[in-house]
């Protein structure tokens, strides 16, 4: 095999790794298998036919402009139907303050592009989103971590972290990707006050904040640290939080369109960057997604998602209850309010690579949690997707899946009690484990 290319690639190819979820998804394609391994939405939520009126209508009214190339910040009638949106959540920003990216992923890229240098530390929940360190370790990143509970990251642990010295703090507060869980509001006000006290920026990833099936929703950072004062004279945000959402998980992943509002100066740069990516992001799709979202329909589709994806949820967590009904098994789980994951913990003797392994001889799959850690541990841990199956696969996947682990823990000579009365196990801070009833219907 020649050496020729191997003494000419960057030394950052080096840092690069393959995203552990993407290889496991061409293993769990096979169709006999039942994946709950991806963050895959539901096919059949996609508005087909909603976006087919909406591409003839664009090609039909303005088909040269839509298929011709665009100006790198995005189409200026879809960044100011955000602008609108973000309104509704008290965040005052003009369109100068909103970039188009190639889904929410390529923002993370240029994020790493414009802000890190290597060997700069990054704060990060522990578990994080996998994406993210993947984008941003090929920079150079090295992690400071602060372990997540039943409620998010541990705020507690955040001033110790801070001083270290992190360029950034990297979080997603609702129904976190991968462990499920939210950020109350008052882990979000300490948060940025210390992060306005350190002068550590924030990284607000937020795919799944409309997601939410219960409760109430909870302000952003972003909004949060406008409320500390942090606007122009005009009284647009000028703050210490880039926020970063997108349409893969309301619409369909495949238009691959995400959005950052930030500071105008920080989308400056990240334009820069981005010309030297792609240019742009695809013309055609801005125009159908604002075509196809305008005139209120998103807001009545992502009802019909929450309502679904709460049903699903709800099947899965119940067949954790019924496998799992005593604590003192040792499995544990998140209860999220929304979103697409929940996250299960296994006695630390379990490693969850080799169940995966034997998950998949019983045809079903799953993410295994170390991934997700990256400083390292999360052996016995696992995430689980409940967004993409329906709930007759769901029974039937976390039937095989519930088997496999409980094969696991009667080989440990774990005690396995039988019964009905079931419960909801959460993350509990400092690592614990907190019993509450599951909710009933």
């Amino acid at each position: 095999m020649s050496t020729l290319w191997q003494q000419r690639y960057a030394q950052r190819t080096q840092r690069m790794g393959s995203s552990a979820i993407r290889e496991l998804l061409k293993l769990t394609a096979q169709p006999d298998i039942i994946s709950f391994a991806g963050g895959l939405p539901a096919p059949e939520l996609f508005p087909i036919g909603e976006f087919m009126a909406a591409a003839q209508a664009v090609l039909e009214r303005a088909g040269r402009e839509a298929l011709q190339y665009g100006t790198t910040e995005g189409y200026p009638p879809l960044r100011e139907m955000i602008v609108r949106h973000m309104a509704r959540y008290g965040i005052v920003v003009g369109i100068d303050h909103v970039l188009i990216t190639s889904g929410s992923q390529q923002a993370l890229d240029l994020i790493g592009k414009v802000l890190i240098n290597p060997g700069d530390r990054i704060l990060t929940e522990e578990p994080t989103y996998l994406g993210a360190l993947q984008a941003f370790t090929t920079y150079g990143a090295e992690y400071v971590t602060i372990p997540v509970d039943g409620d998010g990251l541990q705020t507690a642990r955040l001033e110790e972290a801070l001083r270290s010295g992190p360029k950034f703090l990297y979080v997603l507060p609702n129904f976190q990707n991968p462990s499920g869980t939210t950020l109350p509001l008052e882990r979000r006000l300490e948060l940025v006050a210390l992060s306005e006290r350190y002068g550590v920026p924030i990284i607000e990833d937020d795919p799944y904040g409309q997601l939410r099936f219960e409760g109430r929703h909870i302000q952003p950072l972003v909004t949060l640290d406008a409320e500390g004062q942090h606007c122009e004279n005009d009284g647009r945000y000028r703050g210490n939080v880039i926020y970063l959402s997108t349409f893969s998980k309301t619409l369909a992943p495949g238009l691959r369109l995400g959005w950052v509002v930030a500071p105008t100066e920080v989308i400056r740069r990240m334009v820069l960057a981005k010309q030297g990516t792609d240019l742009h992001t695809s013309s055609f799709d801005q125009m159908v997604v604002h075509e196809a979202a305008r005139g209120g329909f998103i807001d009545r589709h992502v009802l019909r998602i929450r309502e679904v994806y709460r049903r699903r949820r709800d099947v899965m967590l119940g067949c954790l209850e019924r496998a799992f009904p005593d604590p003192a098994a040792g499995v544990r789980w998140t209860r999220p309010q929304g979103g697409l994951f929940l996250w299960v913990m296994l006695p630390e003797r379990i490693d969850a690579a080799s169940l995966f392994d034997e998950a998949i001889r019983e045809k079903v799959a799953f993410v295994p949690g170390a991934a997700f850690h990256p400083l390292g541990g999360g052996q016995n841990t696992m995430r689980l997707n409940f967004s993409n199956a329906s709930e007759a696969m769901i029974e039937q996947g976390m039937t095989r899946l519930c088997r496999v682990i409980r094969r696991q823990l009667e080989a440990l000579g774990a005690r396995l009690p039988q019964g009905a009365a079931g419960r909801v196990v959460a993350l509990a801070p400092a690592g614990g484990a907190t019993a509450r009833p599951a909710p009933t219907a």
